[in-house]
């Protein structure tokens, strides 16, 4: 039997060492990639759901100037836009079905004073994780004096 020198043996045992952190540097760098891809995947999930936010808010801000402007088509019949009789006014109705089906739970309220013919809309909105918003406009619409 040949026994090893004493000079073969360390060599053996620092190379067997250099394999096991080079494997350590392999998993750190793993783990820093995958957090990395985990990092983008809830930004991901966050910009989805502000882009969300943001389509739902600019849907609510068109649907009310929408009915500013069938308003303003109808000046003889401002008095039936207003609140709860505003179901009765066809364009209306038509109006609230289209909140309705535009944006999630929405609901469509309308107030119209005939004395300063001042009009309120409020668009209301409820989002797939629960959170409520409101849009809110004013304006004035009235028939032009002669």
């Amino acid at each position: 039997m040949q026994r090893s020198s004493p000079r073969t043996r360390p060599s053996l045992v620092r190379a067997s060492r250099v394999q096991g952190i080079a494997l350590i540097e392999v998993l750190v760098a793993l783990l820093i990639f995958m957090l990395g891809v985990l990092g983008l995947i809830g930004l991901q999930s966050s910009m989805t759901r502000a882009q969300t936010d943001a389509k739902a808010r600019a849907d609510a801000a068109y649907l009310a100037s929408e009915l500013l402007g069938r308003m303003w088509a109808d000046l003889n019949n401002l008095a039936t836009y207003n609140g709860t009789a505003c179901a009765s006014q066809t364009r209306c109705l038509e109006w609230q079905n289209k909140v309705a089906s535009n944006l999630p739970s929405g609901v469509g309220a309308v107030t119209y004073d005939g004395g300063t013919g001042n009009v309120t809309i409020t668009v209301t909105w409820t989002m797939p994780s629960g959170d409520s918003h409101r849009y809110v406009t004013n304006t004035t619409v009235a028939k032009p004096t002669t």
